[in-house]
Parts: C-alpha cells; structure tokens; sequence
C-alpha cells in the first residue's frame, strides 16, 4: 500500500512540474504579484487626491495611454506598467488609492511623485507619501491579504513569491540636496555621506519589507539627474548636461549596488536582490530612434509639469523627455525591456528580471524533481 502511494505521488510531482512548465510557456504572470515603491517616475494615481503640487491626472498626460490621464507623469505607460506586462500580467498593478475592489493579491502600486527615501524630501511641495509611508500603506495591505488567505502564514507564504520593485532616491537630490536654500542636507553632508545616509535608511526599509515577506527585490538606481530637461534650463548650459548635477547618482548608484552585494550575502538562503543601473550607457540616448534629449515634449508651466490641455510635440518616439523630468513612454519602453532582458549588457546586476524570475522557476523544479527522484528510489 505505501508502494503504491509513493508510485502515485511521484506521478503526481511529475505531472505537476510538466504543469508548471506548461504554465511559464504560455506566457501567464511569472510572478503571483508585484509591489511597487517609488516617486513620480512609477505613481499611477497615489498623489491625485492628496493636497501637494506634483499631479499628472490631467492632459496631456496619458494622452498616449488607454484610458487618458491616470496619474502617471507620462505621456502613456511608465517603466513598471511595460515590466508588468512583460511579466505577463494582463492587467496594469492599481494604485494603493484605488485599491478598493481591485484583486490586492495581485499587487499594489505605491509610489507617489514627489517622494523620497527622506521624509522631509519634498515637503515644501506639499503632502508626499514618503518611503516610510508607502510601507505603512504595505502594512495595511498585507493585513487585508491575510484577511483574505485565511492567516498570516498564507499571507507569508504568498508574498514570498512576489517581486518588490523599489524605485526612489532621485527627489532626495533634486526636491532635497540640490536644493540648500531650503533643506540642510547639501550644509551637514558630502555627497559621498549623502549617498551614504540615503543607502542607509534605504537598507533599513528593505529589511522591514523581509520583515513582512518580501524576497525578490527589484531596486532601481538613479538616471541622469543632471541631464534632464529642468537641471539644463535652470543651470542654462544650452543643452548641455550639468555635471555636478550628474556626479552624485554615480555615488548613489555604487553605494546601491554595493548594498545588493551585502544583502545577497545575508540573506543568501531565501532571498534575492538586483540592481537595475539608471546611469548605464549601452546605445546612449541616440539609440532607439531617439533625436531629442535636452528637451522636454510637452510645453511647459512656470511651476513645473506640463500646460494642462496644450498640445505636445508630435513625434513624441524620438523624445527621451516628456516633461522637465519624467521620460516619454518611448524611453521607458526601452528602459523596461533592458530592465527585464538585459543580454548581459551590465544594465542589471547580478541577474535581470527574467532572470531573477525564472531562477525563483528553477529552484521550485529542481526542489520537485529532487522529491520525485527520492520517493522513487525508496518505492
């Protein structure tokens, strides 16, 4: 009897690897669920109802996207929109302010624009859902999730599976550090300690998120800051990117990449992390189609974002900027697929999405078959 029950259970192992297998092929969601923390460069909707200054739900933003302006302080998907749905999900992570009759076991979107790993980033801009928000708002979340699994353990169980995509620090420099008349930081820190506290506290927030089930971690350096729209028009270096505006994310980005290192190693039994590197040049910005990079496609407010309701640039593919910030829908294309599929081109490190995603496919493949080929041999 026990012969047979072990016969059947080998079977029933094998079947269900080839299921999986079968699952992965047909291009269904290779993750269960997607957590998203940020600012304005992933918010789809978080900062639409909330009393600050940095709002996109109004044309032309979204004039690119499905249903028109949403939030996204784009013209029409952000880079994490175009990762979910490379990921397979046929439907785009709601944001944490519309989460009500949404399926959270999904995901949630919480990034806000205007946010930074500081709290006090941003503030003189009005209310900011800070990184330490954004996981009080993850808290809530995960208690709902329990709610609905039946016990925490299930909730555990089911977020272990999920990716948490974390992209934020770039108003730490732009809303914070590059500006002294109103924050301190630029007076107490270098930009190597700078760089340091930031990473710091970053670190800390990460460990919360493990804390409550996070295991594959996504987190996202700094792009260019010195190369956008708003750093060339304000230093007026006729289209030339600011250098000492470019300095400090290459020190961010190494203490980040550095910090991957550091937590692969401590929690190298069940847990993975990956550095996506913004300031990466493969093609540069000439690649891809791309003619204008110094200059904004939508006309643009005295007090930031785009005029609501002018009409923008037409060839909205050849620019890299939509607004004085924020990247056109074509340049985040481009970003999210070197984000998922990277060709060992050092855009990721030490894995890319998909790689971090079929690696989590494997261990659970070669954990079953490891199950089949002993239950077989004692049968």
């Amino acid at each position: 009897m026990e012969s047979m029950f072990k016969t059947w259970l080998v079977m029933f192992i094998l079947i269900l690897s080839t299921s999986y297998l079968h699952y992965c092929v047909n291009g269904k969601s290779q993750v269960p669920c997607v957590f998203i923390f940020g600012d304005s460069l992933s918010d789809s909707g978080n900062n639409n109802n909330i009393p600050t200054s940095p709002k996109s739900n109004y044309k032309p933003y979204g004039i690119d996207f499905p249903i028109g302006p949403t939030g996204r302080f784009t013209n029409g998907r952000t880079s994490i929109d175009i990762i979910t749905q490379l990921l397979g999900f046929e439907k785009f992570i709601p944001p944490f302010a519309n989460t009500s009759g949404s399926d959270i076991l999904k995901g949630v979107n919480y990034a806000s624009g205007g946010a930074g790993i500081r709290n006090e980033t941003s503030m003189a801009m009005g209310f900011v859902i800070s990184l330490g928000l954004q996981l009080t708002n993850h808290r809530a979340i995960v208690s709902q999730i329990a709610s609905r699994l039946g016990s925490i353990d299930k909730a555990q169980q089911h977020l272990n599976k999920c990716l948490y995509y974390v992209n934020i620090g770039s108003n730490d420099y732009i809303n914070n550090y590059f500006l002294p008349q109103l924050y301190s930081t630029s007076h107490i820190y270098t930009p190597q300690q700078y760089a340091e506290a930031l990473i710091q506290e970053l670190s800390l927030n990460l460990q919360v998120l493990h804390d409550i089930g996070a295991r594959k971690y996504v987190l996202v350096g700094l792009g260019l800051l010195g190369c956008t729209p708003n750093a060339i028009l304000n230093h007026g270096t006729n289209g030339v990117c600011v250098d000492e505006e470019n300095a400090p994310p290459f020190i961010f980005n190494g203490e980040l990449k550095s910090l991957v290192d550091h937590l692969n190693n401590k929690f190298s039994a069940d847990s993975k992390f990956i550095f996506i590197n913004s300031t990466f040049e493969s093609d540069g910005q000439n690649s891809g189609g791309f003619v204008v990079s110094n200059a904004p496609c939508c006309p643009l407010r005295l007090t930031g974002g785009c005029i609501p309701d002018e009409r923008p640039c037409n060839k909205r593919n050849e620019y890299v900027f939509w607004d004085e910030f924020h990247p056109t829908e074509a340049w985040n294309l481009l970003t999210a697929r070197r984000s998922y599929n990277s060709l060992n081109s050092g855009f990721t490190f030490p894995l890319d999405i998909k790689q971090l995603v079929e690696l989590e496919v494997k261990m659970e493949l070669e954990s079953t078959n490891a199950t089949a080929s002993k239950l077989s041999a004692s049968s």
